[in-house]
């Protein structure tokens, strides 16, 4: 959605043809994204179900709400269908759902499961939620609006952004699971470094964020409503510094409680800044 409304504001002309255009592609591309997302998470789950049963044994395989059979159903279904309903859509949705499908599997699968690796489990997740995601969309929703502009410099920005933050969201959600990882020998980051320092490179990462959406308004690389824009950064900044300092890291419900609170400032962003791209001038 968030994409879809910066599309909009760099489209020529913000017509009401536009918003119903608009509405139309949100709409026929959600389904395949949200099959995309289930194959994914779904797979991942398959694989973990000995470590879930630790560190997240309410889960629906860990718990046995589903059997293995009903979620391999489950998984290639909806990894079938978001092949098939995004081709069906154009190249650039095909090409976001399938590098996305891809990246997912060879995440969790052997033999390459690359969720073992801190850097490669990094880099597939901001790869897909930072780079795949914000250009491949970008581009499906700019072609249904008839432009052919390119990508303009506020799309950049919010990919690095989300690279970033993606990062910080990467190597923090592994510190509620490090009991579980450490017997099945994932080696995360927060095995190696420790759960304070993990903690503090994730702050610190997702203040430079911010700072970074600052900066880029300060300077004028992007155009957008320059005091609405600091004005927000600047609070969510505070809100993360004020919440971080609250948590006990010896404590699993408060780190997990943490960790949707980062998801909530992750998905704010998408609404904070394609209003900030709207509302220029």
């Amino acid at each position: 959605m968030g994409l879809a409304l910066i599309a909009l504001a760099d489209s020529p002309t913000v017509a009401p043809l536009n918003w119903l255009a608009l509405i139309g592609a949100i709409a026929a591309a959600l389904v395949p994204s949200l099959c995309a997302n289930l194959y994914i998470v779904g797979l991942n789950q398959l694989e973990d179900v000995e470590i879930d049963r630790i560190n997240k044994p309410n889960l629906p395989l860990a718990s046995g709400e589903f059997s293995r059979k009903e979620g391999l159903i489950i998984v290639w279904v909806t990894g079938a269908l978001s092949l098939v309903l995004s081709a069906l859509q154009g190249t650039a949705l095909w090409a976001t759902v399938i590098l996305s499908v891809a990246i997912g599997t060879i995440y969790s699968l052997p033999p390459f499961r690359l969720k073992r690796f801190p850097f490669w489990a990094a880099l597939c997740i901001f790869g897909v939620r930072g780079i795949i995601v914000n250009l491949g969309f970008f581009l499906h929703f700019q072609h249904y609006l008839g432009g052919t502009q390119g990508i303009p410099a506020e799309v950049w920005t919010l990919t690095a952004f989300v690279i970033l933050f993606a990062f910080a969201i990467a190597i923090f959600k592994d510190i509620p699971d490090a009991e579980g990882d450490r017997q099945f020998k994932i080696n995360t980051l927060t095995i190696r470094l420790g759960t304070q320092a993990v903690f503090d490179i994730s702050r610190w990462v997702l203040t430079a964020c911010y700072g970074l959406m600052i900066g880029a308004t300060v300077l004028g690389l992007i155009s957008v409503q320059p005091i609405f824009l600091i004005a927000t950064h600047l609070g969510l900044m505070g809100w993360l510094w004020v919440n971080s300092t609250k948590v006990n890291l010896k404590e699993k419900r408060q780190i997990a409680q943490f960790y949707q609170f980062i998801w909530k400032l992750f998905f704010l962003e998408y609404i904070l800044f394609p209003l900030a791209c709207l509302w220029k001038g």
